[in-house]
């Protein structure tokens, strides 16, 4: 799964119609390049992807040579949702991934992002379970031992973190 999939088909989502320059514009007010790597390049690479895949309407702006405007269609808004849904329940060691759908967390209902942030939740304490038992049944060498270790306290902490969200959310937070 690719967050600027996920970003690009969200954004043009959020404002109904756009072209290639002014979903890039929107992302560069979220700082996206900074935490999920988006370059303009791979912006109009995945504009034009997504039209290719069916994904979303494209048509040309005849006032504006070499411009062309998208739209998401109904396969488009049924993939958005699904990548949506898929990177708030499951844990992926790839941040720019969860981090693309709590930028887009606004475009679910909130009982659903909340129902969502729980399988995640889930996930995670299962996850860190495995760990532990993996650490607890043989001994391993120093530097192994400390890998394990951190990976347990990440998960502890984006399970404690993802708990804070959904108390929020749950005591009437708006996703911003």
């Amino acid at each position: 799964m690719s967050a600027t999939r996920l970003l690009v088909l969200g954004v043009v989502r959020r404002l109904s119609q756009a072209h290639g320059y002014l979903v890039g514009a929107e992302l560069e007010s979220w700082e996206a390049g900074q935490w999920a790597g988006l370059r303009s390049g791979s912006i109009y690479h995945a504009l034009r992807q997504l039209a290719k895949d069916g994904l979303l309407d494209a048509t040309e702006v005849h006032e504006w040579p070499g411009r062309v405007d998208y739209a998401i269609n109904d396969k488009g808004e049924a993939e958005f949702l699904r990548l949506l849904r898929t990177a708030l329940r499951v844990p992926d060691r790839r941040p720019e991934m969860f981090d693309a759908a709590l930028a887009l967390l606004p475009a679910l209902p909130k009982e659903e992002a909340v129902a969502l942030l729980k399988e995640r939740l889930r996930a995670m304490e299962d996850e860190r379970a495995r760990i532990e038992a993996v650490m607890s049944e043989s001994p391993r060498p120093g530097h192994l031992t400390e890998l394990f270790d951190l990976r347990a306290k990440q998960v502890a902490g984006d399970a404690a973190w993802t708990r804070g969200l959904i108390g929020r959310l749950e005591r009437g937070a708006e996703p911003a």
